[in-house]
């Protein structure tokens, strides 16, 4: 190889790598397997040669350094068939560019996954279809149903999503940053080897293998793996294969900085990945035990599974300090004081022991290190005067229904009769200075008067709740009733017949409402959507409220995902699908593509938010919940610069999400064959969101909300004088 690129960063990793003993028999048994299944001599993608440089046999020792002899043999056999499988893909299809070949080869490749062993294979065709068939038949008998549902699942994202990396090749596109990550975590494998640590270990309970603790361990285990193999495998991806999805990269081009900056910051994040794993683990994993009621049993599974992606991380580092695979030159020792011994011990690697402490080790640069304290040490209330608002990317058209004046009338009587008025949260004043209805008028400005009026109340009600909760249960520092208030909410929504909880407040009363009039029409199923995307916007501003408590500013990737939830992206995207009707097959708003732009979507119009509301986040309701806040912290930036940094991501953003309309969704179209109607449908969808955001820039720019004066006459010290009307627990 050539000379590195940059210089290898210093990783933070503070739990030691631990070697399994059977490391010899499943090196042994691998090179047999892969011999067997035709990946070898002949196969036109590796030698024997080969297969002994990357040594999978001794990644699976040090990644899962517990388990026997026969079980560390099999994970083994599945890391040479992936290996195998990237490898195959690379030639036969990313370097001829051939997206139809590769779409016809990933489509058959499930059907060696069936959930029943009963059912038939097909005959394999290549030694990837082989080696899939033989390991799902040895692997599926001593784990369940939930566990092979949830690998199969991560398995077919890993392999399909490979479509997504050919797609970006063959037009020489760079993702962003947010689109990387997310689709990294899909295509980069760490979710299906979270599955293999848990058979290694023990299969996490199906209570709580879906919630949000659990899916953090995951993603935060994902991401760091993910962007740790960035760093080593550079050279390799960038400079010899030609590949674009790689993070060094994609932050090189998103900052338009040096190779070694770039690095540097992919470290940065890796490092804060980490520090979000154990955080969560300390803090929101144990509390889930409570909330679920897990048996002895599953607590101890639950353990053993979040010691499993610990010992992932530290022996994946080891590993890769060690192949011949990756780019190691320089590579520091995971352990500030590994190999030091007797005096002279004062000269330790002190970056090194700056960085397994948290502490800040760079120079003052955008592309500082991550200090764990400085997540913890914001001063709220800080007067930073108004928002500065630059110029926004809106290639999209406003349109306003007329029906919006007849909508405002109706909506403060609407919300005189819930009591949404009469709580000490609201007054009329602030009703008007919010005007909802102008918001709804231009996301649906072809809506009936009807529908015009339910959207504009269910916007109210979100709203409400969001400002609803950190003053009220903020305020008085009570997670327990913010916590029993959200469960309440949940009973107001009966999904078949069952009797809805009796009101008690105005959320409870508005949700009621809105309830019963938007569910009346909708099958078992879309009430159960719906219910999900209410409860997952309720519970994260619990979330909310935890990180308020513990004054500790999130993570900058937990933080833009957590947003959708707290801007209720799942309940809005629901609301604008309700009347598609069965043209449009589920699975297909289930689709990268489709995800991915209403991700996008979804993500400039809640960074638009936090440029507008920074003033009145930051300096009148000393909130932490603030994209522009979240960037000064992480990186040590002062506000003009972090609204530059938030500004080119959402102008990117805005970006990807006319990317994938133009070129990404006909690939879906033709994929699952949809009709003319259906096709229709989806371009009338994609019409949606695009008065989506340029009506909520519309709103933002005209309401008082979020201006300076209205805030310095309205916000500044507005309590409630009452307690929230909750049952005594």
């Amino acid at each position: 190889m050539t000379q590195q690129p940059f210089e290898l960063p210093h990783f933070y990793m503070p739990y030691p790598a631990r070697l399994n003993p059977h490391v010899d028999e499943a090196r042994a048994h691998s090179t047999e397997w892969a011999r067997e299944m035709g990946m070898l001599e002949g196969s036109g993608i590796w030698e024997q040669s080969d297969l002994d440089a990357h040594d999978y046999g001794l990644l699976c020792a040090y990644t899962h350094p517990d388990c026997d002899g026969p079980a560390l043999s099999l994970i083994t056999d599945w890391y040479v068939w992936v290996f195998f499988f990237d490898d195959h893909f690379l030639e036969i299809f990313k370097r001829t560019q051939d997206r139809a070949g590769g779409k016809a080869y990933l489509d058959r490749l499930p059907l060696f996954m069936p959930m029943d062993l009963s059912t038939p294979m097909p005959e394999p065709r290549n030694p990837v279809e082989a080696g899939l068939a033989d390991l799902w038949t040895r692997t599926v008998p001593a784990m369940s149903a939930d566990w092979r549902r949830r690998f199969a699942v991560a398995t077919e994202h890993l392999l399909n999503e490979s479509l997504w990396e050919l797609s970006n090749i063959n037009e020489g596109r760079i993702a962003n940053p947010v689109e990387y990550i997310e689709m990294r975590r899909k295509v980069g494998g760490a979710p299906w080897s979270a599955g293999l640590v848990e058979y290694a270990t023990a299969e996490v309970p199906a209570a709580a293998a879906g919630s949000r603790p659990l899916r953090v361990l995951m993603e935060t285990f994902s991401d760091a793996v993910h962007l740790r193999n960035d760093l080593f495998s550079y050279q390799r991806e960038v400079q010899d294969e030609g590949e674009n999805s790689n993070g060094v990269l994609v932050l090189e081009t998103f900052f338009d900085c040096t190779t070694q900056e770039a690095a540097d910051t992919v470290n940065d994040v890796l490092t804060s990945r980490l520090h979000q794993f154990e955080h969560t683990a300390l803090t929101e994993v144990p509390a889930l035990a409570l909330e679920k009621g897990l048996t002895p049993d599953e607590v101890k599974a639950v353990a053993a599974y979040t010691q499993g992606l610990q010992d992932w991380q530290s022996g994946g580092h080891e590993w890769h300090m060690r192949s011949s695979r990756y780019m190691n030159k320089g590579a520091r020792s995971t352990s500030p004081w590994q190999g030091l011994t007797g005096p002279g011990t004062s000269a330790a690697d002190v970056g090194a022991l700056l960085a397994s402490a948290g502490a800040m080790g760079a120079p003052p640069t955008p592309f500082r290190q991550w200090g764990r304290l400085r997540a913890y040490t914001h001063v709220p209330f800080q007067k930073v005067g108004p928002s500065i608002l630059p110029e926004f990317h809106m290639p999209f058209p406003l349109e306003l229904s007329p029906h919006l004046d007849g909508a405002r009338d109706r909506l403060t009587g609407w919300a005189h009769r819930m009591g949404i008025l009469q709580e000490g949260v609201w007054d009329e004043d602030k009703l008007a200075a919010y005007d909802l209805p102008l918001c709804s008028a231009g996301l649906d400005p072809d809506a009936t008067p009807e529908a015009l009026d339910l959207s504009s109340q269910w916007l109210t009600w979100g709203t409400y709740g969001d400002d609803y909760y950190p003053l009220v249960f903020g305020h008085r520092r009570d997670l327990a009733a913010a916590r029993l208030t959200t469960q309440r909410l949940a009973a107001c929504m009966p999904l078949d017949g069952e009797a809805a909880t009796v009101p008690l407040n105005a959320m409870e009363r508005g949700l009621a409402d809105l309830w019963g009039r938007t569910t009346a029409e909708m099958t078992p199923d879309q009430r159960r959507t719906l219910k999900d995307a209410v409860n997952v916007m309720t519970e994260s501003w619990v979330w909310e409220l935890a990180n308020q408590f513990q004054n500790r500013i999130p993570d900058p990737v937990d933080y833009l995902e957590m947003r959708r939830s707290t801007f209720g992206a799942d309940l809005t995207m629901g609301l604008c699908r309700m009347g598609h009707g069965p043209a449009v097959p589920p699975e297909v708003y289930h689709s990268g593509p489709v995800r991915s732009l209403e991700n996008a979507a979804v993500d400039y119009a809640c960074l638009l938010n936090d440029v507008f509301s920074y003033q009145k986040e930051i300096e009148y309701e000393g909130e932490i919940h603030n994209a522009i806040l979240v960037v000064q912290n992480f990186f040590g930036i002062d506000y003009p610069t972090a609204l530059r940094v938030v500004h080119d991501l959402m102008t990117q953003r805005m970006q990807q999400f006319e990317h994938v309309a133009e070129h990404e969704l006909p690939f879906v179209y033709e994929d699952f064959d949809l009709s003319a109607e259906a096709r229709e449908i989806m371009r009338g969808y994609v019409t949606d969101l695009q008065n989506w955001m340029a009506g909520i820039l519309n709103w933002h720019r005209e309401v008082d909300r979020y201006k300076s004066d209205y805030l310095s006459r309205r916000s500044h010290g507005f309590l409630p004088d009452r307690a929230p009307t909750v049952p005594v627990v």
